[in-house]
């Protein structure tokens, strides 16, 4: 990582609406952010599916939080090929969806309206993770419907197939989601990356 360390925040949504995760807090990262909601404030709006503005090779990291569930199972390769074409070599994206593997068994007990954990926008249901959000969506921000679900084998599978070289997946139990480390040519082992562990 240089000191003009940049990293591309992908439907960031609200400035300060959610903490970064832990490697952005190290070194000297310069967030750029990105989001389809122009009243969100970002510095770039629109689509991840079409990220024109973007220059290739123009990041050093890619962040993207609960982004794909969003988008309709076909439109997720055209998302993972933007990512993977903005990340200048030696770079990485970091990417958290639901981990519906887990989500269908705690659903297969029958209460849908159980809330499986705390997020800080409030508590998130079963229904809330297969569907969306339902008190953002009651609001009219139907872009927080849910329209397509991953196992942790289907994220790495779309992410090789959209050109990542490696792929490492975390399944963050708490939050019931999974959390990949997707290096755009080269990537050190999971055991040399003391915060991806952590």
């Amino acid at each position: 990582m240089t000191k003009s360390s940049r990293f591309l925040h992908v439907g960031c949504g609200p400035a300060g609406s959610a903490p970064l995760p832990e490697p952005f807090h190290r070194g000297s990262w310069t967030e750029v952010r990105l989001d389809l909601d122009p009243a969100h404030g970002p510095d770039i709006a629109c689509s991840i599916t079409d990220m024109a503005p973007v220059a290739d090779a123009s990041f050093q990291a890619v962040y993207s939080a609960h982004n794909l569930e969003h988008l309709a199972e076909h439109e997720v390769h055209a998302a993972l090929s933007e990512i993977r074409r903005v990340l200048a070599p030696g770079g990485f994206a970091l990417v958290t969806v639901p981990d519906i593997q887990a989500v269908a068994q705690q659903a297969a007990l029958g209460d849908l309206h159980r809330v499986l954990y705390v997020s800080p926008a409030g508590p998130v249901r079963i229904i809330d993770v297969l569907y969306g959000f339902t008190p953002a969506i009651a609001e009219g921000n139907t872009h927080m419907r849910h329209r397509t679900g991953f196992s942790a084998a289907c994220l790495t599978t779309a992410l090789a197939r959209a050109g990542f070289a490696a792929t490492f997946v975390l399944r963050r139990t708490e939050r019931f989601a999974l959390t990949a480390l997707a290096c755009a040519d080269h990537c050190a082992a999971p055991h040399d990356i003391p915060w991806w562990l952590a």
